[in-house]
Parts: structure tokens; C-alpha cells; sequence
């Protein structure tokens, strides 16, 4: 499996953006082949997000779409463009 996270610093408008659009949200990435788990997280004006998919094809196809839903949905809005990482996931569970 392969992660990506997204840190948008002053992220806030964007944060209320995917709050208010949960399942359009999720139509979009659940459609990245592979996709795997979505997570959003807001940290004061921060937003910070996480997504899983089988393979790093997966999470940059969902990079890709991200971006493209926040140029298309976040228009009047200043997003500054994120800080990305990355990588090979290597350990794994939940509850």
C-alpha cells in the first residue's frame, strides 16, 4: 500500500468546503483505482488530509483529482498549495 498527505497550512475555507461536500468528495476519490481510505483533519486553521490506496499509481491519481476539485471548487478562495509526503506504508492496524 502507498499514502499520501496533504498539510495545507491556513487551510480552513478548504476544510469547510469538504465538510459541506462529504459525498461528492467521496464519489471523486473512491473512483481513484485501487483507493483504499480517505481522511481529513482539521488542526486549528490547518487541514491536513490522508489517503491510502494499493499502489503510489492510486495516490497520485488522487493527488491529481485533488487538486483539480480545489481549482474547481474553491474559486474566490486563496488555497496555498500543499506540502506533500508520501510514501510505502509498512506497518498496519486498527482497532
Amino acid at each position: 500500500m502507498h499514502a499520501v498527505v496533504r498539510q495545507y497550512a491556513g487551510g480552513a475555507a478548504l476544510a469547510d468546503a469538504l465538510a459541506g461536500r462529504t459525498q461528492e468528495v467521496e464519489d471523486l476519490l473512491r473512483g481513484v483505482p485501487g483507493f483504499v481510505a480517505y481522511y481529513a483533519i482539521r488542526a486549528g486553521d490547518g487541514l491536513t488530509t490522508i489517503t491510502v490506496a494499493d499502489d503510489q499509481a492510486g495516490t497520485e491519481e488522487s493527488s491529481r483529482r485533488a487538486a483539480a476539485w480545489v481549482k474547481d471548487n474553491m474559486t474566490g478562495t486563496t488555497v496555498s498549495p500543499p506540502d506533500v509526503a508520501g510514501g510505502d506504508v509498512f506497518i498496519q492496524f486498527g482497532r
